[in-house]
């Protein structure tokens, strides 16, 4: 064989080497980014109760590549498989979501209604009596007055960390709090939204407001006018216990409702 022979095909190898790296690269790539994926998906207990066929799929496509990943010249084979598996974890996850989304819609759904009827049924008492015994309900429940006005702080684990969905424990209060603004047209309020320290201050900003307008978004559904409430969420600042322990967090996940006085004056906000 010539010397340029010789050459020629060793440029050739070379060649067919580097281009076998780069796919190989390529598909190790995205055989490694399914992976993640499918890893995700695989340890979401809600995945795995929604979608589990398509977690499933998932699975079965990544081994596929995983496989194949093990065979020279198998590199778009790789890919397609895993490419396969990133869109099956990817439909898990928004199955999931719709369905998720569905349930809580359903479930808010059902607990307004139950707050309607609470609310019809309780309208039996006559307003006076109502009106009187309301009145000692939001006192006793309310802290003493302050220059903010008479505040009342709704529970102390009205939400889990991170969410701004009020829990039903809460309703109770809530639907006092209608019953009352309902008898006393001229009172507005200030709803206020605290966090624990738990997240960034922007976050926290946001959470707190989220959780001062689900309270909100209550009150209004049940009647109370948008105009009488005022809606503020100041994250985590002004703490009323330490963060350092899971009680203390759980005291600072909070609302609270902040009454005016008759004529409709609210104090000063923070």
């Amino acid at each position: 064989m010539s010397l340029k022979s010789k050459v020629v095909g060793g440029l050739i190898l070379a060649g067919c080497a580097s281009l076998y790296g780069c796919a190989g690269q390529h598909s190790e790539s995205a055989l490694q980014e399914a992976s993640a994926d499918f890893q995700k998906v695989k340890e979401d207990s809600n995945v795995l109760r929604i979608a589990p066929k398509d977690v499933i799929r998932a699975g079965e496509s990544l081994a596929r590549a995983d496989r194949l990943s093990t065979y020279w010249g198998s590199g778009s084979d790789v890919v397609h498989y895993a490419y396969l598996s990133q869109r099956y974890s990817e439909i898990a996850r928004e199955h999931t979501n719709q369905v998720l989304n569905e349930e809580r819609a359903a479930k808010l759904e059902l607990e307004r209604q139950r707050l309607q009827l609470a609310l019809r049924e309780s309208k039996l008492l006559s307003v006076q009596q109502q009106g009187k015994w309301l009145e000692e309900q939001i006192v006793a429940l309310a802290t003493t007055q302050t220059d903010r006005g008479l505040v009342m702080t709704l529970g102390d684990v009205l939400f889990d960390t991170g969410e701004a969905e009020l829990k039903n424990s809460a309703n109770r209060v809530v639907l006092k709090i209608v019953q009352f603004l309902q008898l006393n047209p001229k009172r507005v309020v200030r709803i206020e939204g605290y966090t624990d320290s738990t997240g960034g201050k922007q976050e926290n900003i946001k959470l707190s407001r989220d959780r001062a307008q689900a309270v909100a978004d209550v009150l209004i559904d049940l009647g109370i006018d948008e105009k009488r409430i005022q809606v503020e969420g100041y994250g985590d600042e002004y703490p009323v216990d330490v963060n350092a322990s899971e009680r203390g967090r759980a005291q600072n996940r909070r609302v609270e409702i902040v009454f005016s006085d008759e004529k409709g004056q609210l104090g000063a906000a923070r």
